[in-house]
């Protein structure tokens, strides 16, 4: 078990220390807001990644435009100049 580049033996000793430190009535209610602190990151990642994934779909669908159109008016100008 590797979470966040930590194993088992070092997860054990952060929890024994923070037993210590914190007390065994504290430790609970500081692990309930760690998850949802985590979890709130979790979700700003996500609609960060989803935000960034449809700015970058448009801005792909508009060069696609664009390409289109200097192709379709270069091709008009050759006909024009045939």
């Amino acid at each position: 078990m590797n979470i966040f580049g930590i194993g088992l033996p070092e997860m054990g000793l952060i929890l024994l220390i923070a037993l210590l430190v914190f007390g065994p009535k504290k430790l609970p209610e500081i692990g309930r807001s760690l998850g949802k602190t985590i979890r709130g990151f979790q979700e700003a990642s996500k609609e960060f990644e989803s935000e960034f994934k449809r700015e970058a779909q448009q801005i792909e669908d508009s060069v696609k435009i664009k390409a289109e159109l200097e192709e379709s008016q270069s091709t008009r100008d050759q006909t024009r100049s045939s």
